[in-house]
């Protein structure tokens, strides 16, 4: 497998349809750029769970994901599970973060996520961020939709701990679902780790990808 770098990374938009989303599909890349990239901008929209304890989960644990960046969180008040009835205002919010920012790099859920919300956003995403870099993370869960990615980005041992530790320590509110616990965050992380030939590793689907092969240094 051929590893291809992104060069220096200034901006980097990071999106959810629900808090945690971010942090459970991308916790380990947004810990790897943030120590890597000292100084780095990260902009992160969730569209549901404003106004609620979740919102103050979602808000500290992007803190740590994100140590030492340019940190900007904004929550929106969708109804969770009823994206597609609100898909206007969806639209909305991510062309008002698109004014701010000409990110790097998105960071957001995959399309062909069974999820209607978490494939809502998905599809919106090159509506609004026409040119950049989108990396679509997975969330694993009881639909079985899990796919064959396209993109990895290898975790350290230690940073697949660190990514565990972070998301049982910030969302109290989500240890009683069955799927969230160790052995899951691990588990597919060691999959994927496997399909990359590390020992983990977090994995995206890539729509598009411009190459510059004249580019030295």
């Amino acid at each position: 497998m051929i590893g291809l770098g992104t060069g220096t990374l200034r901006r980097v938009v990071a999106l959810g349809a629900h808090c945690d989303d971010i942090a459970i599909g991308a916790g380990g890349t947004l810990l790897t750029l943030c120590a890597e990239h000292p100084g780095l901008r990260v902009d992160a929209l969730v569209l549901s769970g404003g106004g609620t304890e979740r919102e103050a989960e979602e808000r500290a644990a992007l803190a740590a994901f994100c140590q030492g960046a340019d940190l900007e969180v904004t929550v929106l008040k969708l109804p969770d599970g009823r994206f597609p009835a609100h898909w206007e205002e969806a639209k909305n919010g991510l062309e008002d973060l698109r004014r701010r920012t000409d990110p790097d790099l998105v960071l957001s859920p995959r399309t062909a996520d069974a999820h209607q919300d978490h494939r809502g956003l998905a599809e919106l995403v090159p509506t609004v961020f026409r040119t950049h870099l989108q990396l679509e993370y997975e969330i694993v869960k009881w639909d079985g939709d899990l796919g064959r990615p396209a993109a990895y980005v290898p975790l350290s041992p230690g940073r697949a701990e660190d990514k565990v530790r972070l998301l049982q320590e910030h969302y109290p509110s989500q240890r009683h679902r069955p799927w969230y616990d160790r052995e899951a965050f691990l588990g597919l992380a060691r999959v994927r780790g496997i399909e990359c030939g590390q020992r983990y590793a977090e994995a995206f689907d890539l729509k598009k990808l411009a190459l510059d092969l004249t580019a030295k240094g």
